[in-house]
């Protein structure tokens, strides 16, 4: 993860959920109250964000001690105790729900993100997220799939080429997108990766006899018709499946032999984790 992003992240989270204060806490809290409080794990899965959730109280007060007990990564169940926190009560009130919020995403994402690696345990398919995420939090997002196990696909639209059926269809055809990009990448002295989407194999076909890209991707074909496209691509090329693929199908794509498959599910399908933190008398 990128520090500059991670924490400007942060920043505009506080701006967003703080405003001019925290006047809850204003009102009752006295200024100089020292407060402590524990992470309480209410659900179970694969934790994430323990990370980030530091960052949260460091970057609002670095004053606030901040005791890890259990690490991203970790499996987790309800009654677990993540960290503790203890320094001003009004610092922990004012980090305590963005801190969350972000545990809780991430750890849901972590969480499915493990069990599919699990179903296609044994072969050699690497699982890759997409740019499915909520907007502003994606560097959270890729950070949970990688934590769950996955692998992370380009992380925007600036560090790789990626040639969708709208890229082609504009341009005019496989032949086309491929020329003006390779093209393109030369004129302003960009070096790359691209990779070309393909829906049926007459566009394989197409796109194998061009040339000029990385890896293709294999849209919405069945499992057999993967297979038989990964036979005629050969090896020349990168490989990923895409398009419809669910928990219950993703095994049978994975034992073509395909290099990667993405899922938009593990961001954009996903059900966070229950987490509180609840003060401890000091």
């Amino acid at each position: 993860m990128t520090n500059n992003f991670i924490l400007k992240a942060i920043s505009d989270s506080f701006k967003e959920d703080l405003g001019d204060g925290d006047h809850s806490s204003l009102a009752c809290v006295p200024k100089n109250a020292i407060g402590k409080a524990k992470l309480l794990v209410k659900d179970q899965g694969i934790l994430a964000g323990v990370k980030i959730a530091k960052l949260v109280f460091d970057y609002f007060d670095s004053k606030i001690e901040f005791k890890q007990l259990m690490k991203d990564g970790d499996s987790i169940k309800k009654g677990d105790i993540v960290f503790i926190v203890e320094g001003s009560s009004r610092s922990i009130l004012a980090c305590e729900r963005l801190a969350l919020n972000i545990m809780q995403r991430m750890s849901g994402i972590a969480t499915k993100t493990a069990e599919v690696v699990k179903i296609i345990k044994g072969t050699n398919t690497k699982l890759l997220d997409t740019r499915k995420t909520t907007p502003n939090f994606r560097i959270f997002e890729k950070e949970a799939v990688r934590i769950g196990g996955g692998h992370n696909h380009r992380f925007a639209l600036y560090d790789m080429v990626m040639l969708k059926d709208n890229h082609i269809d504009y341009a005019g055809g496989i032949d086309q997108a491929l020329t003006k990009t390779n093209n393109y990448l030369k004129s302003v002295g960009k070096d790359l990766n691209i990779e070309i989407e393909v829906r049926d194999f007459d566009e394989l076909n197409q796109a194998l006899n061009h040339g000029g890209f990385d890896r293709v991707m294999l849209d919405n074909f069945t499992p057999k018709e993967l297979s038989k496209a990964l036979k005629i691509i050969d090896n020349k090329f990168e490989t990923e499946a895409s398009g419809g693929i669910t928990e219950e199908t993703i095994r049978d794509y994975a034992e073509t032999g395909v290099d990667y498959i993405s899922m938009g599910l593990l961001t954009h399908q996903v059900k966070s984790l229950d987490f509180s933190l609840k003060a401890i008398n000091v």
